[in-house]
């Protein structure tokens, strides 16, 4: 008589952990920075306004 033996579970390895947010960041296009220089510009006048102010007060 033969001796029932349960099947054992199925485990699938995977090669490398899946991350969801890969096929998203795949789907962005890079470009170029547009308008970088108007916060120097900005700081530039600002830096102005203080130094015309400083040169006016006694």
């Amino acid at each position: 008589m033969s001796r029932f033996i349960a099947p054992r579970p199925l485990t699938l390895q995977t090669l490398k952990p899946r991350n969801p947010l890969v096929a998203a960041s795949r789907m962005r296009q890079a470009g170029r920075h547009a308008g970088g220089n108007t916060r120097q510009q900005a700081r530039r006048e600002l830096q102005r306004a203080i130094a015309e102010t400083s040169e006016r007060s006694p």
